[in-house]
């Protein structure tokens, strides 16, 4: 995600601009994966769409397995996919309803067939999804809800200095606390800083982050209440210093910045991250020099981030990390219908292409106890066709 002032944004899963004008606000989306917590999801009373309002799945499958699913939205957009097993997943996103009108909606996934279980409140323009069981699910956008099994609650977040809170991810602990990152900003995108706010029951609260200047967080993910990991980018200082890749951990105490690996003099950000164990993260993003891009992928040991050799593939922007129940290691990205799927060899000790999803990927979710993998998004042919698309593992 290089800097505004230097180089376009390239921001992980921004919905269609025709749908942030429709909405009114800025709104920016993050991916979900299954980390070392399980994953996300959601549940309610099912509503069955209507012939009318199923988006057709396609009638092939992609040679390697990814294969559409049919959902029950015609027209609009997914943002964010997350599942709890293999019969229990979860997708929000967006129906367009009219020239004009959006309406924010929960899809869930039953085993068979995806369903319309619920719409979301007014104006929250979900973008990322955090579940910790079918009763306890949160979702995050342009505002913060919470799914209890029946009813979705808005909460707002706490105010920042630093301006408006545009959170891009949310991930729980097992102590009860959700945690979401984004950016908070007075004018515009370019000023804005990161941000962290913590749920403690009752309230969002707002974290003391160490003064990187002006970036954003895309990502987090937690091992313990007391070891969670921020991923995101440090913007460029003036238009002759790089952007930088910016991860946070928390020990329990305070937020501090740890140094990332990665090309020199070129500009490096990070979009996902996602632990399996306290000495197993990874992180992934990209790196552009000129008008080049490359996956950039770094990995912690317990002890020290080291940077994982990438293919070398256009516009090969990382977005989410995650690990199948069979031991194999994806990251998913890309840019537009440019996608960009990796896989990682043990063998050789670094990523190789692997086919993609066949959509432009908004999010992307392992299963637990699974191989299956899901991507959710829009489909690379058509205007705003809403897609999920998913690999049986």
């Amino acid at each position: 995600m290089p800097s505004t002032n230097s180089l376009p944004r390239r921001r992980p899963g921004r919905i269609p601009l025709l749908l942030a004008s429709l909405a009114g606000t800025v709104v920016t989306g993050a991916l979900v994966l299954t980390g070392i917590n399980g994953g996300p999801a959601a549940s309610a009373a099912a509503t069955v769409p209507t012939s009318s309002d199923t988006a057709p799945a396609s009638s092939a499958s992609r040679a390697d397995g990814w294969q559409a699913t049919q959902v029950p939205v015609k027209k609009g957009d997914l943002t964010a996919i997350a599942a709890l097993s293999d019969k229990q997943a979860w997708a929000v996103g967006y129906r367009l309803k009219s020239a004009t009108a959006l309406e924010a909606v929960a899809l869930r996934w039953d085993g068979t067939s995806w369903t319309q279980e619920s719409t979301l409140p007014e104006n929250s323009f979900p973008q990322a999804l955090a579940v910790r069981s079918a009763t306890d699910i949160w979702a995050v956008g342009s505002a913060s809800v919470h799914w209890d099994g029946s009813k979705w609650t808005t909460h707002q977040l706490a105010r920042d200095p630093g301006g408006h809170v545009v959170p891009d991810a949310v991930t729980t602990t097992s102590d009860g606390k959700a945690w979401t990152v984004g950016r908070a900003m007075s004018r515009s995108i370019k000023d804005g800083v990161p941000a962290i706010q913590s749920w403690d029951g009752t309230s969002w609260q707002r974290q003391t982050l160490p003064d990187v200047g002006t970036g954003e967080l895309s990502s987090v993910t937690a091992v313990a209440p007391d070891d969670i990991w921020a991923a995101g980018a440090a913007y460029a200082a003036d238009a002759t210093s790089p952007q930088t890749a910016l991860l946070l951990h928390w020990d329990g105490t305070s937020w501090k910045r740890v140094t990332v690996p990665g090309p020199q003099k070129s500009h490096n950000w990070l979009g996902g991250v996602t632990a399996f164990a306290s000495d197993d993260i990874w992180a992934v993003g990209g790196s552009t020099s000129g008008s080049a891009d490359r996956p950039l992928a770094v990995h912690w040991n317990g002890t020290a981030w080291t940077a994982a050799k990438t293919p070398d593939v256009a516009d090969g922007r990382l977005r989410a990390v995650g690990k199948a129940a069979n031991g194999d290691l994806w990251a998913v990205g890309g840019k537009g219908p440019a996608t960009v799927a990796l896989r990682w060899n043990g063998k050789t000790n670094q990523w190789d292409t692997a086919s993609t999803p066949g959509i432009v990927v908004r999010s992307f979710t392992t299963v637990p106890k699974s191989a299956d993998l899901w991507a959710a998004g829009i489909s690379e042919q058509g205007d705003l066709v809403p897609a999920i698309t998913r690999l049986k593992g």
